[in-house]
């Protein structure tokens, strides 16, 4: 018998799954972590110590169940990302990986590369425009203010092609991972943007481009010794984590829209063809030559589980108990859920968070509620932007840990008006990771889908006026309270 693993590096863990060839799950690990945050603005990870140490350990534990009749036929990793793994040549890292949107210090060069480059040209040529998201930019940095670092390393990776380098000795990165090192990809040509390389890339070695169902290489001797994966086994791309758990769900017709409920929320929508909005971001798809539009947030369980710790670190049946007890609307408390900067849709790493309406009549139950009333509405302005493109949203798939709290998911398809559908299988990346295995391998068609569906979550008609009006109030507290946020931020340090 033939079987798969899956494993994603998560912002808050890391996972691993044993599949058969038909999606039925025979064994699942985590292992829990937190990532680095030395300075505000800053996100960081060691992605020896962490990321390959953890894909190790998990996927030790999974080969240890692979019964004595089975054999591991493919696996496959995905991360967080985009990110940047600086390495020497022999496949250190020079320092701690920077990870994706959350990580904002390259400001300067986002505005310093915009410049050179044209912010029309970037747009066309790469879908999006620069922001925290971007490779490029965090590229730069180094080279600005860690030159020796910038000057020792050789090549660049992302959170999965540093892991399948070290399983396999191959340097690649995936289109969709690529298309997301802006301003260094053609998205409209599905190759790398050869006109701005060298300037930012200085003398880094490119990387090869595969698609994440690609098999890349075969695992070697040592990385069989550290991981337990039978030397030979063929190691397939994977990519970015929210878009392997799109692909998982089965967001990947024109119109799906996948919700991803995590440490921060994720969207991505299947396009059909090549279109930009300058407050979304245009990416390669995990199909080969297939377009993805997305847009994510900066906070989502990171700042639900920031609110629990602070409260008391109860219970968290108790505290969704507690925010299910209030009424929708929060008795007229609001919350702008800034608290680590934003990205979609305002792209500004300055911005922090605002409790507005507070009395001493709300309790902790409010707070909660109106934090995840606070992320919906941010949802909301988000999912609007994408209804300003010729191409609706057919379909929306929720997934990610997110999905569990009912007061959530209520909440986003009340304030939204959308319908979601909620997958029975929602373990989320490292399970798209394993049907990426399948199909690179050849153990399943490429239209193979193990989707089924557990329930619906339907908007509730009744609070439709109601958020309306918060959503209209809810929309003035960025502008309103911008300028004094700024000039608070300095303190922040």
């Amino acid at each position: 018998m033939d079987l798969l693993v899956g494993m994603d590096m998560g912002t808050a863990s890391s996972k691993g799954v044993l599949v058969t060839p038909d999606g039925v799950v025979l064994a699942t690990e985590q292992i829990d972590h937190q990532i680095s945050m030395p300075r505000p603005g800053w996100a960081e990870v060691d992605a020896e110590k962490m990321w390959w140490s953890e894909v190790c350990s998990i996927s030790k534990r999974l080969v240890a169940q692979v019964p004595r009749s089975a054999n591991v036929a493919g696996v496959c990793v995905s991360g967080v990302g985009p990110a940047l793994v600086l390495c020497d040549s022999e496949l250190r890292p020079l320092r701690p990986a920077i990870l994706y949107g959350i990580d904002s210090r390259a400001s300067a060069e986002v505005a310093s590369l915009t410049e050179l480059f044209g912010e029309k040209a970037i747009l066309d040529c790469g879908g999006k425009l620069l922001s925290s998201q971007a490779v490029g930019p965090k590229i730069e940095w180094v080279r600005i203010h860690e030159p020796e670092i910038f000057a020792a390393a050789t090549r660049w990776y992302g959170s999965n092609s540093y892991i399948a380098a070290k399983l396999t000795g191959e340097y690649i990165q995936d289109h969709h991972t690529a298309s997301q090192c802006d301003p260094l990809y053609s998205v409209r040509d599905f190759t790398w943007n050869s006109d701005w390389l060298d300037r930012v890339l200085g003398h880094l070695e490119c990387p090869r481009l595969v698609w994440p169902s690609d098999v890349v290489g075969l695992v070697h001797a040592d990385a069989s010794e550290q991981t337990g994966l039978p030397v030979g086994t063929p190691v397939v791309a994977g990519t970015v984590d929210a878009f392997s758990e799109g692909f998982s769900v089965g967001a990947r017709h024109p119109g799906d829209l996948m919700l991803m409920y995590g440490s921060t929320m994720f969207l991505v929508q299947i396009l059909e063809k090549f279109q930009s909005n300058p407050a979304l971001w245009t990416t390669a798809g995990v199909q080969k030559d297939t377009l993805a539009l997305a847009a994510g947030t900066s906070t989502a369980g990171s700042l639900i589980e920031w609110l629990h710790k602070l409260t008391g670190d109860a219970p968290f049946e108790q505290l969704l108990a507690e925010a299910a007890a209030v009424p929708a609307g929060a008795e007229g408390l609001l919350i702008l859920p800034y608290f680590a900067g934003e990205r979609t849709p305002v792209f500004d790493p300055k911005a922090r968070g605002v409790v507005a309406g507070l009395s001493l009549r709300h309790g902790r139950g409010h707070l909660f509620r109106a934090t995840y009333e606070g992320i919906a509405f941010g949802i909301r302005q988000i999912l609007e932007m994408f209804g300003d493109t010729d191409e609706p949203v057919r379909r929306t798939i929720a997934v990610g840990g997110g999905v569990k709290s009912r007061v959530w998911t209520q909440a986003i398809s009340d304030i939204t008006g959308h319908t979601q559908l909620v997958p029975t299988q929602t373990i989320g990346a490292s399970y798209g990771d394993a049907l990426l295995a399948a199909i690179g391998t050849g153990l399943v068609a490429p239209d193979t889908d193990w989707t089924t569906l557990s329930h619906e979550v339907v908007p509730n008609a009744a609070n439709r006026a109601m958020y309306e009006d918060l959503y209209q109030t809810w929309l003035t507290l960025y502008p309103s309270t911008r300028e004094q946020i700024h000039a608070l931020a300095q303190f922040d340090c």
